[in-house]
């Protein structure tokens, strides 16, 4: 059952932000609908305020995201001799496909960690890390064909996430900064979820921008917006 709340303000837009601040969602989550204006009478005044009121609704598949994403986090694999198994094998996949490239795997907080490094390695990267995601994407399966629950892969590439990550940043503050300028938005390329957490993270704490993602996977982009 979807979640529904009703809210009241002055106008609508401020009804719509006490809606999303008390449900802890962007307005791209809800679906809004108005309700009738109503007024609120007073014995003792000529002048009756009007009450702008309206109904929020989470849309389904925004909750059934968010129930998805608990479960997995329930399900996240604790057990370190069946994690070290399943490295093993992960181990075996990169060597079977690397040449001379170095492959080294390491668990960490029950997670696997794949840091392949070597000479003429670029094509296991690929535009914008687009190889390094589909070989994660494919560790990712093979871990979880062999667990009895979730287990977390990330595969890194001659230190790409960690430029990328500092790029992203970069990229997040220098369009900030043309926001504020242009006072106008400004819609990124395409990111992956992990990409689009670093923007929001990196602009979370700005006092004069904020930002939301919109659009369907796999062309979800994240907006820069003004406060």
């Amino acid at each position: 059952m979807s979640k529904s709340i009703i809210v009241e303000g002055k106008t609508t837009a401020e009804a719509i932000e006490k809606g999303l601040k008390e449900l802890k969602v962007s307005k791209n989550m809800v679906e809004i609908k108005q309700l009738d204006e109503e007024k609120k009478r007073s014995f003792y005044s000529i002048l009756a305020p009007r009450v702008v009121k309206i109904e929020m609704t989470v849309k389904e598949d925004v909750r059934q995201e968010t129930r998805s994403i608990t479960r997995k986090r329930k399900e996240t694999n604790t057990d370190l001799n069946e994690i070290e198994k399943v490295s093993v094998k992960i181990k075996e996949f990169f060597d079977s496909i690397i040449g001379d490239a170095e492959c080294n795997v390491n668990i960490e907080n029950f997670n696997i960690c794949v840091k392949i490094n070597g000479e003429n390695i670029n094509h296991l990267i690929g535009y914008r890390g687009s190889t390094i995601n589909a070989l994660q994407t494919l560790a990712s399966a093979i871990a979880n064909k062999n667990s009895t629950s979730k287990i977390i892969v990330t595969v890194d590439v001659a230190n790409y996430r960690e430029k990328r990550v500092k790029t992203l940043e970069e990229l997040a503050e220098k369009i900030s900064r043309t926001v504020v300028k242009t006072r106008k938005s400004i819609t990124l390329e395409p990111m992956t979820a992990y990409e689009r957490k670093i923007i929001h993270t990196k602009l979370q704490d700005s006092d004069k921008v904020k930002t939301f993602s919109k659009g369907e996977e796999p062309h979800r982009r994240v907006v820069i917006t003004l406060k």
